[in-house]
């Protein structure tokens, strides 16, 4: 049997209902609880979560499921997904459980799993997980709910491990940050502050149902109204739990993943970091950060959309760099995982050093019109069995030839098919595009 509750980012779904219903999230507790004892008699777990309402209620079901195993759950209480992977692998930990859906609305939630080493699990430790899961909740156990209290050393403990990696100080920068009403609610403008800088925050008031809701990551017209009335030299976006982090320049424009990716890689190799000379990122990178790179003698290599596969084919090439253009960019040095503030600090001190905006350390970057349509299906076919939609797949490619890009796929976390269509004038794009999710409406809606 394949997996069915673990998608590319762990288990997600709408808070109360399958497969985040209470049954099931204890089951997920004490098979994950089962898996960990069969290491280690006396196994602990750091239990942490985004600012969702529901993130509470399935932290305490998780730690439930986890007691009846006998394992312990510590609770760092609203932290950051990359603060739980690094606590995880510095820890006396055998698994971290990050609570949050990300860039979700806050009806979402979803459950993330790190081993100790601080990565995520890997495929075949989830299938074994999920298949107990199927079993426990089969057999109708009572759901247990253990009460947590949060220990503010952990928050103490990642704080620091930031500021640790930082050896230039922010001492004269206006930073503008939008937390999302997320995560990094607290953390970030403390960490920003404490390195120097003088920090506008905005979204910072969550309520339980406000994350990532017209903010952050994912909305950045209010963090560039923020920029320019405040006058920031910089700005930067957190989504829900902060393992992303996308940029505003001085002048209002938006800098992704992609630019990132060349401001971080161009560094790293001026200083002889930049291990195996290559970058990873995923298929949806724009073709002009792969052309900005060549220049640089830098080769970039793809992989499927998601910062799990980034991460296997980092470590596969040890390479230092990766990332995706959504703003998950993972300094392999510094951390395990997409680390939105761990970024933030990596480009701020990169600025700092060259003493210019972030519109001149990627005036060379040529982006490509891209344009990405989510087409919400009923299910999720191979496109060799959808006739309609590899034709209008086949137009596209013939028409750009090697000048262009089209890419279709499922989302791993939701409903969705995505398709992205890249080339070198807007209009073709815009077309093309159309034309593809027009095909799979009539043929999965």
């Amino acid at each position: 049997m394949g997996k069915e509750l673990f998608g590319t980012d762990g288990i997600r779904g709408v808070a109360g209902q399958y497969p985040l219903d209470r049954e099931t999230v204890y089951a997920f507790g004490v098979a994950l609880g089962h898996d960990l004892c069969k290491r280690a008699a006396d196994a602990e777990v750091l239990i942490g979560a985004d600012t969702r309402e529901s993130g509470t209620w399935i932290a305490e079901v998780v730690a439930g499921g986890l007691k009846d195993c006998g394992v312990r759950a510590r609770f760092a209480g609203v932290i950051t997904t990359p603060g739980v992977a690094y606590l995880t692998r510095t820890g006396s930990f055998l698994a971290g459980v990050m609570i949050s859906a990300s860039h979700n609305p806050y009806q979402d939630n979803g459950i993330k799993v790190f081993g100790h080493s601080g990565f995520k699990l890997p495929d075949d430790e989830e299938h074994a997980i999920e298949q107990e899961i199927f079993q426990v909740a089969k057999s109708g156990a009572a759901v247990r709910i253990e009460p947590l209290t949060e220990d503010p050393s952990l928050h103490s403990q990642y704080l620091a491990y930031l500021v640790s990696t930082v050896s230039t100080s922010f001492e004269g920068m206006h930073l503008a940050i939008d937390c999302g009403h997320g995560a990094s609610y607290q953390i970030a403008p403390e960490l920003l502050t404490r390195l120097g800088a003088r920090v506008t925050t905005i979204c910072a008031d969550p309520n339980g149902r406000n994350i990532n809701l017209n903010c952050g990551a994912l909305h950045l017209e209010t963090l560039q109204a923020a920029v320019l009335e405040e006058h920031a030299d910089f700005g930067v976006a957190f989504d829900g739990d902060a393992d992303r982090a996308i940029f505003v320049s001085r002048a209002g424009n938006i800098i992704n993943g992609d630019g990132v990716l060349l401001m971080s890689a161009r560094a790293l190799k001026a200083e002889g970091r930049l291990t195996g000379n290559v970058v990873v990122s995923t298929v949806m990178a724009n073709l002009g950060l792969e052309r900005a790179l060549d220049r640089q003698g830098i080769r970039m290599v793809r992989t499927p959309v998601g910062d799990k596969y980034v991460l296997e084919e980092m470590v596969r090439l040890d390479a230092a760099i990766g990332g995706e253009q959504s703003g998950h960019v993972i300094f392999r040095q510094y951390a395990t995982t997409g680390d939105g503030m761990l970024t933030a600090i990596r480009i701020f001190e990169i600025a700092q050093r060259a003493g210019v905006g972030l519109d001149e350390l990627v005036s060379d970057l040529e982006i490509y019109p891209q344009k990405l349509v989510n087409v919400r299906v009923r299910e999720k076919k191979a496109l060799n069995e959808l006739p309609m939609v590899a034709k209008e797949i086949k137009q596209a490619e013939d028409a750009f030839g090697p000048a262009g890009r089209v890419l279709v796929r499922f989302s791993g976390t939701e409903p969705l098919a995505r398709v992205m269509v890249e080339g070198p004038d807007l209009e073709r794009v815009d077309r093309f595009s159309e034309a593809i999710a027009a095909a799979i409406r009539r043929e999965l809606t």
